[in-house]
């Protein structure tokens, strides 16, 4: 079959890797408007069950990784200056580049063509092909072309966020909060290196003009954000990669997955607030059960229905989950009055995928002292 895969991130190469995997005379080519060594991004998050998804399918992509990863087993939680800390939560970090370094090293083992620095444009620029697979993120121009066929309804949510780097390592992945002058701001951080972490910061739209970040530069920005959050960063820097930009997180799903003989994958298909660390994992998942579709139909007709019938209710629960979170963000605000140990339980319930018993088998302690805390 010969496969073109718009989108070069995790869901296009993996997807790629497990095409050539299930039958290695597969013709693949992947189109990516980046280069090699191009990011936007710092690190990217994994649970453990990712992991033994991506064992199971790709051993020799799941050793490398692996090797290259941060881990930790906490999520700590500062909130008026206090750390609460809750244990039994198994993630791992790793850079963005390194990850898709090691696909890319993969596919050219396996005989997949990568063509950098390429920009598509229209059907006609791409090689003949049985199968279009548009893996081409949240924006994707697949999705656009075909936009009566998919569906797609794509919502900018009201809160914004830049998305940094700093030599401060975070041991577990840890969710700031802190009042300024402007308003209240959040930071997501973990360590993905020796020597680098992710430090996501998050505000409302009132706390964001009232920081004058309209008119502020890249410098400027990071130096306002580096004394919000001085006590956290213990006198590091907030580092950008020469892309420094407030955005609004876009909400993507889609009527429909697949048109004839086109499919999406990943951002394109559907997107997960970062709030809960799924966007990669399920950019795999998708990957991995288009490839299990086809490993049982062979035919494009068939696979495609299939594909969308065994992953549509896994992706719209997580959807549903990363809502509840990206929601409770948009309304930090309303949950300031909470003493500690109350926001840090209403901080890890948010998704509602996490009740009160799942979070006491993490960590009994934790509940223990939340429930405690009600009862005074």
């Amino acid at each position: 079959m010969r496969i073109s895969i718009i989108g070069g991130g995790p869901a296009g190469l993996y997807f790629a890797i497990l095409m050539k995997g299930l039958d290695p005379s597969h013709d693949i080519t992947v189109v990516e408007r980046d280069g090699p060594n191009d990011t936007f991004g710092w690190g990217i998050v994994f649970s453990d069950q990712t992991f033994a998804y991506l064992e199971a399918h790709d051993e020799p992509s799941f050793r490398r990784i692996i090797e290259s990863c941060q881990t930790w087993s906490t999520v700590d939680i500062v909130y008026r200056g206090e750390t609460i800390s809750i244990g039994g939560n198994a993630f791992s970090g790793i850079a963005r580049l390194a990850f898709l370094q090691i696909l890319h090293a993969r596919c050219e083992e396996l005989g997949v063509r990568l063509q950098f620095n390429t920009s598509f444009s229209d059907l006609a620029s791409l090689p003949p092909h049985d199968l279009l697979v548009g893996a081409d993120g949240a924006r994707s121009t697949i999705r656009g072309i075909f936009k009566e066929a998919f569906g797609p309804r794509v919502q900018a949510r009201k809160n914004t966020y830049i998305w940094l780097g700093t030599p401060r390592l975070f041991h577990g992945l840890t969710l700031t909060f802190r009042e300024s002058e402007a308003g209240l701001f959040a930071a997501h951080s973990y360590t993905f290196s020796d020597a680098l972490s992710t430090f996501i910061v998050e505000c409302g739209p009132e706390t964001w003009a009232n920081a004058g970040f309209e008119h502020r530069s890249g410098s400027d920005t990071c130096s306002y954000l580096q004394h919000v959050f001085r006590e956290d960063l213990q006198g590091e820097p907030l580092l950008t990669n020469d892309f420094v930009k407030w955005l609004h997180f876009l909400l993507v799903k889609n009527r429909h997955w697949y048109h004839e003989r086109v499919v999406l994958l990943g951002d394109a298909l559907r997107t997960a607030h970062f709030s809960i660390g799924s966007g990669t994992k399920l950019a795999l998942g998708d990957s991995i059960a288009l490839a299990e579709a086809f490993a049982q139909h062979p035919d494009v007709g068939e696979a495609l229905p299939a594909y969308e019938r065994s992953r549509r209710p896994i992706v719209e629960a997580y959807q549903d989950a990363a809502y509840e979170s990206l929601s409770w963000f948009e309304h930090m605000a309303a949950y300031q009055h909470l003493e500690p140990l109350a926001f840090a339980y209403t901080l890890m319930t948010r998704s509602k995928k996490i009740d009160r018993e799942k979070l006491r088998l993490r960590d009994p302690a934790f509940v223990a002292a939340y429930e405690a805390s009600q009862r005074t």
